[in-house]
């Protein structure tokens, strides 16, 4: 079939497997044209892993520091007559890199939240690994079945409090307006936390510890933003920052009840992105699109490889690490310093409707959203009849 982007709203329902190919090459290409990681991980599972951050980092590990990876996704198979999902395309182009590059890659597609898939990723690990040295915990969901009730809980975006108003883009009808969100309540507040908080990255390690397949002096990291004032109503200080917290309560717990095998835990927080999750959060693809204008003036801007290289070769394996207070390892500080954070607060209050493509480098933001799904690379030729039926 011949595959074109179909957007809806802040997503794409479709995506191009070739395309797809070409994005997890171009990172593979980064990587290896950066100097070899000097103290790697050589067994890794990354849980969410088929895009983004977690991609990423499965990237740099393999094809930097020549390490076996495992990973977990939950992605949809291709059709004769339907793609699949970008993630689906991205692991299958991994897994086609690391068997040229003779690496282990193997992935397990299922709900990462259920006992079920963590017992298959622990029989894979004696099968294959026999322990891993490296836990990357990158999940984005908007909902999470507990494996013990059954109960499903949603996630909710909102603010904390009271009602906040505040400027946004809306990427589907190129119009920049004000929007207003309610407060959430008790409830949405728990749910939140409950789907995207710690609980389920602490029930991996209590598997993993339990079946014996951590590696002595084993690393664990969880990925969160937190950002500064412009997104803190609707992020740090909102549900999502309510949930952000309990991924830092969970890592001081990791560490307190791991100690006999010396495991150290951090919340990493990263710099903001165009990527699925965030695509789909009031303000952030506004305030993304002038964060990309500033920081490309400043030649300080960077995407999911580049930031992914940086966390493994100065934060989790630098011999001293810099932390902030609550123990995160920080890559996100190029965005935000006080220097870049008041060019951008500046652009924030000049910005409108009329000079949205002058201030606000959108080109960029929306090509890095149809790379997301395998579209908009000048290379690909996406007039060709091409098979969706990718295999891993």
């Amino acid at each position: 079939m011949v595959i074109k982007p179909k957007i809806r709203g802040f997503i794409c329902t479709n995506a191009h497997p070739e395309g797809c190919a070409e994005n997890v090459q171009r990172q593979i290409k980064y990587v290896q044209q950066q100097p070899a990681l000097a103290s790697a991980p050589k067994r890794v599972l990354v849980i969410g892993s088929s895009t983004g951050y977690g991609l990423a980092t499965r990237i740099v590990a393999a094809f930097s520091g020549q390490a076996q990876t495992l990973g977990v996704c939950f992605e949809k198979e291709p059709t004769e007559k339907r793609t699949g999902t970008a993630g689906w395309y991205n692991t299958a182009a991994f897994h086609q890199a690391a068997e040229k590059a003779s690496l282990y890659a193997k992935t397990i597609n299922g709900d990462a939240f259920s006992d079920e898939l963590k017992d298959q990723v622990i029989a894979a690990i004696k099968a294959d690994l026999g322990q891993v040295d490296l836990v990357v915990y990158s999940l984005a969901s908007p909902k999470r079945k507990d494996p013990e009730s059954g109960e499903v809980f949603s996630s909710t975006l909102k603010p904390i409090g009271k009602q906040y108003t505040t400027k946004t883009y809306d990427t589907d009808k190129d119009k920049v307006h004000d929007i207003t969100l309610e407060p959430a309540n008790d409830d949405e507040i728990y749910n939140t936390v409950k789907v995207m908080g710690g609980e389920d990255w602490g029930r991996w390690i209590k598997a993993l510890h339990a079946a014996g397949v951590l590696a002595a002096d084993c690393k664990t990291t969880a990925y969160t933003y937190i950002g500064k004032q412009l997104t803190w109503p609707i992020y740090g200080h909102a549900t999502i920052g309510k949930a952000k917290e309990d991924l830092d309560r969970a890592a001081a717990a990791l560490r307190h009840q791991y100690q006999d095998i010396n495991l150290s835990a951090y919340v990493s927080s990263l710099k903001a992105l165009v990527t699925q999750a965030s695509s789909a959060i009031p303000v952030m693809p506004l305030y993304i699109s002038l964060m990309y204008g500033v920081m490309k003036e400043e030649g300080t801007h960077e995407g999911c490889i580049e930031q992914a290289y940086r966390l493994l070769t100065e934060g989790l394996y630098h011999p001293a690490p810099s932390l902030d207070d609550a123990h995160r390892l920080r890559m996100d500080g190029k965005e935000t310093n006080d220097a870049t954070q008041a060019k951008i607060e500046t652009l924030w209050h000049q910005v409108t409707q009329d000079n949205f493509h002058e201030l606000a480098d959108y080109k960029q933001y929306h090509q890095d959203f149809l790379n997301l799904f395998g579209f908009g690379f000048e290379n690909v030729d996406y007039d060709k009849d091409v098979d969706p039926r990718v295999k891993w």
